[in-house]
């Protein structure tokens, strides 16, 4: 176990590289930091530091810079999860409050999320898995043309249309719109083909036809979805810490342009917190020099997706921490809201 003193000294050689992005010596933290010691006993610190693996020297010069181990410990024990404040919160309100739908609110929230970090913005749509019906509408175009448009919960929108194997009348659309409204509002989508699967018997025999046809178009509606969709924003901004990746960014951006690698990144954070995974705790190979911050989030206290940045290890932790916690927060009021 580490002493109090060198977990001091570690967290300042962390703020100052990621401040700085020059190695950090002694003389410097000594001058920067109210260590209370002398340069002679931080250098001693640093030099158990560097045997115990939290730091290395990158170089010949007398700086040193943390090593995934070192951010990790810092991550766990030495940085708290900084508070944005009452600008920035209201900041992130105004701009999230003016999204008119879903995709309006992952695509403000992937470019909030890149603008506040300066690092990539990842944020997966919500689940249709973990969605509840929030109304079926039916819609009729001709005769024997329907619309069906099936609303969720977190505001995504399915339409479908339908030919119907014969002419529907108004009287009838509005009778089984309301039935199945009745039978799956508030109803998870798993839970909705029991629901239903008789609906068709309490129909004449000449509507029967058409009320099958909505049914399995609706089913259909609920399970096809199952690819999970993400969106991505602030690529460019990982052109800003060139000199943090070793030898050139290209795996990096190959590797975000595998929606699969990103799904299971955003796939580690659990259900109620947030998970940091650090350089080569990815087990993705090209994102062994970032870092992934991620959490999940959702209304009425149920995660419905997940959100996260990714950028170099050499990252302001607390800062990113706060600010996706922060922004996971107000897309979950507005999916409640919506």
């Amino acid at each position: 176990m580490l002493s109090e003193r060198r977990l001091e000294v570690l967290r300042a050689i962390v703020q100052d590289y990621v401040g700085t992005e020059e190695p950090v010596g002694s003389k410097a933290l000594t001058e920067r930091h109210r260590l209370g010691v002398s340069p002679a006993t931080v250098r001693n610190d640093m030099a158990v530091l560097e045997e115990e693996g939290y730091i290395a020297q990158p170089h010949t010069s007398a700086g040193r810079i943390p090593t995934d181990k070192g951010y990790r410990l810092f991550v766990d024990r030495l940085a708290g999860v900084k508070p944005l404040s009452s600008p920035e919160r209201r900041a992130i309100q105004n701009f999230l409050d003016g999204a008119v739908d879903l995709d309006d609110v992952v695509g403000r929230t992937v470019r909030l999320l890149a603008q506040l970090t300066r690092q990539v913005a990842v944020v997966q749509y919500p689940s249709l898995t973990r969605s509840t019906v929030r109304h079926v509408e039916l819609l009729s175009l001709a005769p024997a043309r329907l619309m069906l448009v099936l609303i969720t919960d977190t505001g995504r929108v399915e339409q479908r249309l339908i030919d119907c194997p014969s002419p529907f009348g108004e009287a009838s659309l509005a009778d089984l719109r309301a039935r199945l409204n009745s039978r799956v509002v508030g109803r998870r989508f798993t839970d909705v083909p029991p629901l239903v699967q008789d609906l068709p018997e309490s129909f004449e025999a000449d509507d029967r036809g058409t009320v099958s046809t909505v049914l399995s178009t609706l089913l259909e509606t609920l399970v096809e979805e199952a690819e999970e969709r993400l969106m991505i924003g602030g690529t460019a901004n990982l052109t800003r810490f060139g000199h943090d990746f070793p030898l050139t960014i290209r795996p990096v951006l190959e590797a975000l342009e595998e929606q699969v690698v990103l799904l299971k990144l955003l796939g580690e954070a659990n259900e109620s917190g947030m998970a940091v995974r650090i350089g080569h705790e990815n087990a993705y190979e090209g994102l062994n020099s970032t870092s992934v911050v991620s959490v999940g989030y959702g209304s009425g206290g149920e995660t419905v997706a997940k959100l996260g940045v990714v950028g170099p290890t050499r990252m302001d932790y607390p800062g990113t921490m706060g600010a996706v916690r922060a922004v996971a927060r107000y897309v979950g009021q507005i999916l409640a809201e919506s």
